[in-house]
């Protein structure tokens, strides 16, 4: 948590020029004197603001089918999932009272939690859990490529309070997607199970406490919460530097990030946006693994996360979060060490090499991240041409193959699935990386159950560290700002602002 304060120094000058206007100036008491009768006037006791959250009324608060930020904050309040991930990015049952698999791991079936409704009376059946899931991985929804690897989503037959899910693929670890919020419907604003309830029409919006929440043993601190609205960014930073919007959920290190201001604590949370080094495996200097190990040891990952991503993220040697329980330093990446770099690069005769470096030069904190890997290589003697380019000529130049090496980042699931970026046929696989070995225990630590997975991880480490295709670097947090004092308690994880809402105190 960080503390950051603008304190106005003007009393001395105000007196000053009350004094020279003519006017009483106040004594050690406050009153004021003049000739005549003596008055006193008090000033109106400043006004109460309540804990106030922002919306953006004209557009869509449905939690699967909204793009706006602030709103889809205020989803956890509203909505809940099947699961919520922890801060360890384990997956707690929420929705599901409990769950089944088939052997093959194709065919997940999940028992909801008996007595839930949403918040206009509807209960929570196993075909309305399947509908908002099948909108949720929809072309129109936000998690269609999360759910890519879903074939079918259906309410079961013999039980109402049951829901399935099949596979396209096995994946041992499913309920760690499934922490998608289950609305009522496609409108704008529809229902939820949620400890509150949408108020109001228009602009004119609030957050109710529902009486009939199934979670009622957990306490909230608020019974109502007023919605300020907002058009535009601008807006809903001036609302919350003047205080009338209590909270808020931002990304400080991304691209066009909205600059706030005022005297705000900051609340950080670990998310799963992945930053890393990629090479050209196919041709060119990176080609071999003896050189992309050298290579690797050009990357201070604690610097760049403490110093040019302000502590706003945490390194790693590995493509899975340290805080995940999948981490292990037995298999990672070599650290930094420019004393050894140098010493590989002699060894391996790569002096006076040129090496084209990509970055994306419209965030800057990428592009200082990758400034600071180049220095590291130029002074072990390697040549290296930075290209800082607009976001679509670097998107061309990767398609193209045209680099040694380049900046990336990437949002992995919870489950951590590299097949994306590192499989023979992944999307991202931008370096060209193709090892029928790295393809069989991407595979293996997909379909690994939950007790399975660290070994399946560990093995798929391992073979990364031998070869390099990507250097891991550090993992983005996001931030839940609050205004200074004003509440205590937070836990936020990703996805959810709110999480342990019950043990908050609100001032």
């Amino acid at each position: 948590m960080k503390r950051h304060q603008i304190i106005p120094l003007f009393l001395a000058l105000i007196l000053t020029l009350s004094a020279c206007a003519g006017g009483p100036v106040p004594d050690s008491s406050g009153s004021a004197s003049a000739s005549g009768d003596i008055s006193q006037a008090e000033d109106p006791p400043p006004r109460a603001v309540p804990f106030t959250l922002a919306v953006y009324p004209e557009f869509s608060l449905h939690p699967t089918m909204a793009a706006n930020r602030a709103n889809l904050t205020l989803a956890p309040l509203l909505y809940e999932g099947l699961f919520a991930l922890d801060g360890s990015f384990q997956a707690q049952p929420v929705l599901c009272k409990s769950y089944t698999v088939s052997e093959d791991k194709l065919v997940w079936t999940f028992t909801l939690q008996p007595g839930v409704t949403f918040s206009d009376g509807t209960p929570l059946t196993g075909q309305a859990a399947a509908e908002a899931l099948e909108l949720a991985r929809s072309p129109q929804g936000r998690y269609a490529q999360r759910l890519a690897g879903v074939a079918s989503v259906t309410a079961s037959e013999e039980n109402p309070n049951q829901v399935s899910v099949t596979l396209n693929r096995p994946d041992g670890s499913l309920p760690l997607l499934l922490d998608i919020p289950i609305a009522l419907g496609g409108g704008d604003r529809p229902a939820g199970t949620g400890p509150y309830v949408l108020s109001g029409e228009g602009s004119a919006l609030s957050l109710t406490a529902r009486s009939g929440w199934w979670q009622r043993d957990k306490p909230l601190p608020v019974q109502t919460i007023p919605l300020h609205a907002v058009s535009k960014s601008d807006e809903l930073i001036y609302a919350f530097d003047a205080g009338e919007v209590s909270l808020v959920d931002v990304d400080l290190m991304a691209t066009n990030a909205m600059g706030y201001g005022g005297n705000y604590q900051a609340w950080d949370y670990p998310s799963l946006d992945f930053l890393y080094l990629g090479f050209n495996t196919r041709r060119g200097p990176c080609h071999t693994p003896q050189v992309r190990q050298a290579l690797a040891r050009a990357v201070d990952r604690d610097t760049i996360a403490a110093v040019v991503y302000a502590n706003h993220a945490v390194a790693t040697l590995l493509p899975v979060h340290p805080y995940s329980g999948l981490y292990s330093r037995t298999s990672a990446m070599p650290a930094f060490d420019p004393e050894g770099l140098g010493e590989e690069i002699e060894g391996l005769r790569l002096q006076n090499q040129t090496l084209v470096f990509l970055v994306n030069s419209e965030n800057v904190s990428k592009s200082s991240a990758a400034q600071r890997i180049a220095y590291q290589m130029e002074a072990a003697g390697l040549t290296v041409e930075l290209r800082q380019l607009a976001f679509e000529d670097y998107a061309a130049a990767l398609s193209a193959g045209e680099f040694d090496l380049y900046l990336g980042e990437t949002m992995l699931t919870a489950g951590f699935d590299l097949a994306p970026l590192l499989s023979s046929a992944g999307a991202l696989n931008y370096g060209g990386w193709g090892d029928g070995e790295t393809d069989g225990l991407l595979y293996a630590m997909h379909a690994a159950s939950p007790e399975g997975k660290p070994a399946a991880a560990g093995t798929l480490f391992a073979q990364l560290a031998e070869q390099v295709p990507i250097v891991p670097i550090a993992f983005k947090n996001g931030s839940v700002l609050t205004q200074w004092g004003r509440v205590s308690g937070l836990s936020p994880v990703r996805g959810n602002a709110f999480n342990g809402l019950e043990n908050w105190t609100i001032a």
